[in-house]
């Protein structure tokens, strides 16, 4: 049997999701490193065995998920302003 899921918990979801996905992606992160991190340098990007390819895919990946999340909370902000501006709308009339 088939369950179609609301809007809300679709969004549960998927914040439940997000979390489970930087949780793990953080306990890789720190496991994998070790001791070798120097000053917060997680990756040499002049360093041998193409590690500057490495550094660069990260570089890309951070800046997308900056991009990503700045406009996540561009669309929240817009969708709270308009639901504000309908509450004083119906309240005025």
């Amino acid at each position: 049997m088939t369950s179609i899921l609301t809007s809300n918990q679709t969004a549960l979801f998927v914040r439940r999701a997000a979390l489970t996905l930087l949780t793990l992606v953080t306990l890789v992160m720190l496991t994998g490193c070790g001791p070798d991190i120097n000053n917060g340098q997680l990756v040499d990007a002049g360093g041998e065995n193409g590690q500057g390819g490495l550094a660069f895919v990260l570089l890309a990946v951070f800046i997308g998920l900056l991009f990503a999340s700045l406009f996540y909370m561009d669309r929240i902000r817009k969708k709270r302003e308009a639901r504000q501006d309908a509450d004083r709308d119906g309240s005025a009339k």
